[in-house]
């Protein structure tokens, strides 16, 4: 993968190349409460966050792509972890679970072509799968979280697509949480923070999740119980150990550095806390460099 400018089978090889869409003004049509906001939006603070986070990415030595959201009724359009997934063939364009959010694969799909990166599947109805239901275990593994912003259609696409690339799919249903109106993905409940350590929130993991990694001789760090509704266990890692989280998360974060991690923190009060979308969400890797 040395000349590849995408790939990476993996959720904490050291982070390369990185698409991030910065945040516009809301079209004035756009209802606040029908997207599931706490509040309304304030696109100063969002536009100040979002720099701040991108800083923090250049800073760490990654490529920062920078994308343009083309329509203000986009306004989860911020989170580009969900509408494409990067593979080492190419990206796959996946089919949102809610319904506001439509829209954006295709924007996602544009700048993938944008990029010179081949389109190697399409998640097509009746099937819905997000990228914060994805989390790769290993290289040649992935977990899927089935619930409501991802269906059992979608994951069969997907593992027939992931196949052919030699990477098993493994399916796990989240749990009813507060039910379909808030988001709850897999990535809501667990981060690979290296190979052999991952952080997580166990009281809403599903059984047989936490039996795999206890089989494969990975660490799991319980975030506090309180940190779960800051999205602590939200956390992009830029190489392995190397994480960022919200700044609230102050007991993951210390729990993280005892297991000898370095962490940093940022300040989303608008971009994630009002929108429920962490660090992780607000990006998507393009390139992650794994050896072998």
């Amino acid at each position: 993968m040395a000349d590849q400018l995408w790939g990476g089978h993996s959720m904490v090889a050291p982070l390369r190349r990185v698409l991030v869409y910065p945040p516009v003004p809301q079209d004035a049509a756009v209802d606040w409460e029908a997207f599931g906001y706490l509040r309304p939006v304030d696109h100063d603070m969002a536009r100040d966050e979002h720099e701040t986070l991108r800083q923090l990415l250049t800073d760490a030595g990654i490529e920062v792509i920078t994308g343009e959201i083309d329509s203000g009724a986009l306004q989860d359009a911020i989170f580009p972890y969900d509408p494409s997934y990067i593979t080492d063939g190419g990206a796959i364009i996946c089919r949102m679970g809610k319904g506001l959010r439509e829209d954006e694969t295709a924007l996602n799909e544009a700048t993938m072509t944008d990029l010179g990166i081949p389109i190697v599947g399409r998640i097509e109805s009746p099937g819905t799968v997000e990228g914060g239901d994805c989390l790769w275990i290993d290289r040649g593994t992935m977990a899927v979280g089935r619930g409501y912003r991802t269906n059992q259609s979608g994951i069969d696409q997907l593992s027939a697509m992931m196949a052919g690339q030699q990477v098993e799919v493994l399916a796990f249903d989240l749990p009813y949480w507060n039910g379909p109106s808030e988001c709850l993905h897999l990535l809501s409940l667990i981060s690979m923070i290296d190979d052999d350590l991952a952080v997580v929130h166990k009281p809403l993991m599903p059984v047989a999740l936490v039996q795999l990694l206890e089989a494969r001789g990975i660490e799991m760090v319980e975030i506090p119980d309180d940190e779960f509704v800051s999205q602590g266990t939200n956390v992009l890692v830029t190489a392995p150990r190397r994480a960022i989280l919200l700044r609230e998360n102050v007991g993951t974060a210390e729990r993280l550095r005892a297991a000898g991690c370095d962490v940093a923190l940022l300040k989303g009060d608008e971009i994630s806390h009002n929108r429920t979308g962490g660090p992780t969400c607000l990006t998507r890797p393009i390139l992650r460099s794994v050896e072998g």
